[in-house]
């Protein structure tokens, strides 16, 4: 089993070339993390045992790292019917400016940071650090909040009121990460914002770049602030404002991708030296294919990078529980047959 070292990802993430092939996730889904940590995990009987289980569910999978929320801080939602997936019009805290005004705005600072940053990070196997995630992103909490169709209104109807919505869910995201960085137990943050339908952006770019993109430099600022690397999620094509992404926002890496909008293949080839490639390897191919052809593409895209470097091996998005775990094993476990060869 190998020993985690949160430096490789960090070398990944300034487009360099790690010492070993390394593995990127956003994140899995709870029953395997209680496969990968096979027992290990210290149990305490307190409010952190599944944590530590997610934390040694990452360290036995080789990961460098462990994704966690840093706190409780989100922003409150009507209850809203929970199945498979959920409507992105399924919102209706915000409507107007009186429904705005009754809202009740969380503070980012009223949230306990230290237990998991400080007090649980000194159980952090050695090597390991965390990757701090937001509780949504920019986009995706204005959308939870007012539904994306009430938004594409409202952006003709009342721009000054999309406008405060999005100052008031920016400022607070960017205070999150604020908070966060300054704990050394987090070498990184990724910014978790879905952005794009498979043919565009959500929002034209030019109100991308007028609403959502500000608050993200903001947030990528305040980790660079602290010598740390910033990452974004985001799904969707996004290819009129990836020279956004790299040069105005100056994201450090970039994970989400899909065969349908962009294999990570032509991604790596588009985008090395210029912003790391993180995962890629299309959800939908990882649950269809065999397990010879996954390892096959993953094995193709450590040695298409292994020159330039700046890449880190895992899905296209995430590991859901519908991905097979047999070829959730064959995608990692490439890692630990390229080392022994």
């Amino acid at each position: 089993m190998r020993n985690p070292d949160y430096n490789q990802l960090l070398k990944v993430l300034n487009k360099q070339v790690p010492d070993r092939p390394t593995l990127f996730e956003f994140f899995l889904h709870d029953s395997l993390y209680e496969i990968l940590e096979n027992g290990e995990a210290p149990i305490k009987n307190d409010e952190f045992d599944f944590m530590r289980k997610r934390i040694y569910g990452f360290k036995n999978a080789g990961y460098d790292y462990c994704t966690l929320h840093s706190s409780n801080f989100s922003f409150p939602q009507k209850d809203k019917e929970r199945k498979s997936s959920i409507s992105l019009n399924d919102a209706d805290s915000i409507a107007d400016w009186a429904s705005y005004e009754t809202y009740k705005w969380p503070d980012p600072d009223a949230f306990d940071y230290e237990s998991l940053l400080d007090t649980l990070a000194k159980e952090l196997p050695e090597g390991m650090k965390f990757l701090v995630m937001g509780p949504g992103g920019v986009l995706e909490n204005v959308i939870a909040l007012v539904g994306y169709e009430k938004l594409c209104y409202m952006l003709f109807e009342d721009p000054d009121l999309v406008g405060q919505i999005f100052d008031d869910v920016g400022s607070r995201l960017v205070r999150y990460y604020e908070l966060s960085v300054e704990y050394d137990s987090v070498f990184a943050i990724i910014s978790n914002d879905d952005w794009g339908f498979r043919s565009q952006t959500m929002l034209s770019p030019q109100d991308m770049r007028k609403y959502v993109f500000p608050w993200h430099k903001k947030i990528v600022a305040a980790a660079h602030e602290h010598n740390k690397p910033a990452m974004l999620h985001s799904c969707g094509q996004l290819e009129n404002v990836m020279p956004d992404i790299i040069d105005d926002m100056k994201y450090d890496g970039k994970h989400s991708y899909e065969d349908t909008i962009l294999p990570v293949e032509d991604a790596y080839d588009e985008y090395k030296g210029k912003i790391a490639v993180l995962g890629g390897i299309d959800l939908d191919f990882l649950c269809r294919s065999s397990t010879d052809l996954i390892e096959k593409r993953a094995k193709a895209m450590f040695e298409r990078s292994a020159k330039d470097g700046g890449y880190a091996l895992g899905s296209g998005n995430s590991i859901p529980d519908y991905v097979p775990t047999a070829n959730y094993i064959a995608m990692i476990d490439v890692v630990r047959k390229m080392e022994t060869m």
